[in-house]
């Protein structure tokens, strides 16, 4: 019967070295991933911090009360979007659909209109993509 405690005893031992092993290599896995993602916060920060610098250089040029408006939309949705485009017929935002002479009244770019729905005001997607495309020109992407 000594035996068979023994010969268990190797047996969770083995088991014992071989989870221990999962563990090691599992950890630097986990490792590695965190540098990963410490890189990609701090590119994120870095661009972030560089669209703040923008922002409030821009800020300067336009009324006080559109940015505060612009805030206040921005502040009271849920993923931060204050200006979203319309896409196939509806609104980035609420995904509800815009009637035509609504569309219209956007493409013309002569007033701001908001989305009755979501509140957000609404661009058309040509004006979506160029602002994109400067962005991106911007951070270097």
């Amino acid at each position: 019967k000594i035996n068979e405690y023994k010969s268990n005893i190797e047996q969770k031992e083995l088991s014992l070295e071989e989870i221990n092993l999962k563990i090691e290599d599992r950890s630097k896995h986990l490792d590695s991933k965190k540098n990963e993602l410490d890189t990609i916060l701090k590119e994120t920060h870095k661009e972030e911090d560089l669209l703040q610098k923008k922002s409030a250089e821009f800020e300067k040029d336009i009324e006080e009360n559109l940015i505060s408006f612009y805030k206040k939309i921005r502040s009271s949705v849920k993923n931060g979007l204050a200006i979203v485009s319309i896409e196939r017929g509806a609104s980035g935002g609420s995904y509800f659909s815009i009637p035509p002479q609504i569309q219209l009244e956007i493409a013309s770019r002569n007033k701001i209109i908001r989305d009755e729905h979501s509140g957000r005001i609404l661009v058309d997607a040509e004006l979506a993509r160029e602002e994109r495309e400067k962005i991106n020109k911007l951070i270097g992407g």
